[in-house]
């Protein structure tokens, strides 16, 4: 009895030992927690696998959708491109600013490819002592899956084909772009607006004037911005096209239209539409991506005679060298607020 007691002194005094150690060694500065000064190799080598064990064993048993779904995966190009490129980079893209400072450096998702339940964990909760955020505070997991989705794609994709899909890409609606809902979804309304008229409206119903709003973001994307709906509103069909890149698509309703196709029907009603409309602009906000830009804006649509309602648009803008031509127009509406 009196052995297994002195055993159990000895435990206890190497434990208080240990606890005095680790606090005077913590209190005296000593470790560099500089993130120039890498771990060592041991202290690095049982830091990736408690990280890897633990985000594991938390995600084993998570329910993996379809993630084949195309508008899915075009949904997390828009929030990857949004959110992740500067750390993550994107197919092509050898560093950013500040990924260089970054320890542990993040994983380059252009070119591993992530098991979906890890993937979806890590996105949601993120990881402690890394750069990486939980974006679950701010993102559902619907858009968390779409962001998965699109990470399962990005290996295979050459810079091309990424630059491609980001410019096909939906709004990301939970982005800080001040677009006045809070980030929640939207619904297309747009025939039920106009259901008086036997037909869907046309979709100059979604043009804005972007008139006393102060420019933010990318100012020169903003101008080819303004100068589209100019152009619309005066009726200048020259303008408007000449702003239209080649490969534009322009999306409402469900529906998507070539620049051939807009041109040769849609843009004379949206000309005609506009001469009999009210507009009131609510909000505009803009992002860089590269050599693409996002402008998106909210107005309040009002017709003699028809209930007001509110429309989005998002243009997805490239820069050519010389100017910034439109790739990309998603119009969307619904009752006013």
């Amino acid at each position: 009895m009196k052995r297994r007691t002195e055993h159990m002194m000895t435990v206890v005094i190497v434990l208080i030992l240990i606890v005095l150690g680790y606090g005077v060694f913590a209190w005296s500065g000593l470790y560099n927690i500089g993130a120039d000064d890498p771990h060592w190799r041991l202290t690095y080598a049982m830091m990736e696998t408690v990280r890897d064990r633990s985000i594991h064993v938390r995600s084993k048993d998570i329910v993996v959708p379809p993630l084949d779904d195309p508008q899915l995966i075009l949904k997390g190009a828009g929030q990857y491109a949004a959110m992740c490129t500067g750390c993550h980079l994107k197919p092509g893209m050898k560093d950013s600013e500040i990924r260089p400072g970054l320890y542990p450096q993040p994983p380059n998702l252009s070119q591993v490819h992530v098991d979906p339940q890890d993937a979806f964990w890590v996105i949601k909760h993120g990881i402690k002592m890394s750069a990486m955020p939980a974006w679950g505070f701010s993102h559902d997991d619907d858009t968390i899956w779409s962001m998965v989705a699109f990470i399962q794609k990005l290996p295979g994709l050459t810079p091309a084909q990424y630059e491609e899909i980001v410019a096909k890409a939906p709004p990301d609606e939970d982005m800080d772009m001040d677009m006045g809902d809070g980030g929640h979804k939207h619904t297309h309304t747009h025939n039920q607006v106009d259901s008086d008229a036997g037909q869907a409206a046309p979709a100059a119903q979604l043009s804005l004037s972007m008139d006393g709003l102060t420019p933010n973001g990318v100012p020169d994307a903003e101008a080819a911005a303004r100068a589209f709906h100019t152009a619309l509103q005066t009726g200048d069909r020259a303008g408007v096209l000449a702003l239209l890149a080649p490969e534009v698509t322009v999306s409402e309703g469900g529906e998507t239209q070539s620049r051939d196709e807009y041109a040769g029907h849609h843009l004379a009603e949206d000309i005609a539409f506009l001469k009999t409309a009210t507009i009131t602009p609510i909000s505009l906000a803009s992002m860089a991506m590269g050599a693409t830009a996002m402008v998106g804006s909210e107005s309040t649509v009002l017709v003699v005679g028809k209930p007001a309602f509110n429309s989005r648009e998002m243009l997805t803008l490239k820069h050519d060298g010389a100017n910034w031509k439109i790739v990309s127009i998603q119009w969307q509406s619904g009752a006013a607020k």
